[in-house]
C-alpha cells in the first residue's frame, strides 16, 4: 500500500475534524490489520475505483458519533436518527472530497462511491485481499475515530 494514497485521507480527516469539532485532534500510532476486524458501532464506508481499488472506512462508537453529530448540528442528539446519520455521512463526504482533491492534484485518477453508513453491534469487516492501515484519531472529549484505509493499485 503506497503512502501517497493514505496521507491525503489522514491529512483531510485531521483538518476537517479539527475544523468542525473545534477541538484538538491527535493522531495515534498507525497499525496494519490484515484479518477480519470488529467495527465500533457506527461506520461510514467510501469505495474507491480507478487507478486504485479499495475503501476508506470512518469507524467510531455510537457515543462518539452522537457527540460529533451534536457539535456539528449545534444541538444535542441522543439517538442516531435520520439527521444524525446524514451528518455522519456528510462528515465522510467532507473528508473524502478534500482527500480526493489532493490525490487528483498528484495525478491519481479514481472515483468514489457515495458513503454507505453501517450501524449496529457485533459487525465485522474482512480485509482478506488487502491490508488495511488503521489511523486512530483522538477527538479530545468526543472520543475517537479510526480511519481504516484498504487500497491497492489495479493491475
Amino acid at each position: 500500500m503506497r503512502v501517497e494514497y493514505i496521507n491525503p485521507f489522514v491529512e483531510a480527516a485531521f483538518t476537517v475534524l479539527k475544523e468542525v469539532l473545534g477541538t484538538d485532534v491527535k493522531r495515534g500510532d498507525l497499525y496494519l490489520k490484515s484479518t477480519t476486524m470488529s467495527i465500533m458501532g457506527v461506520a461510514a464506508l467510501v469505495g474507491l475505483a480507478g487507478d486504485v481499488e479499495g475503501r476508506v472506512l470512518f469507524d467510531m462508537s455510537k457515543e462518539t458519533a452522537l457527540k460529533v453529530v451534536s457539535i456539528m448540528n449545534g444541538e444535542t442528539f441522543t439517538q442516531l436518527d435520520e439527521m444524525a446519520k446524514a451528518t455522519i455521512t456528510e462528515l465522510a463526504n467532507m473528508i473524502t472530497a478534500q482527500a480526493v482533491t489532493k490525490l487528483h492534484s498528484l495525478g491519481f485518477k479514481f472515483d468514489l462511491t457515495p458513503p454507505a453508513l453501517f450501524t449496529g453491534e457485533n459487525m465485522e469487516i474482512s480485509n482478506r485481499e488487502v491490508e488495511a492501515l488503521i489511523v486512530p484519531m483522538d477527538l479530545g472529549g468526543c472520543g475517537k475515530i479510526e480511519i481504516n484505509v484498504a487500497v491497492r493499485e489495479r493491475n
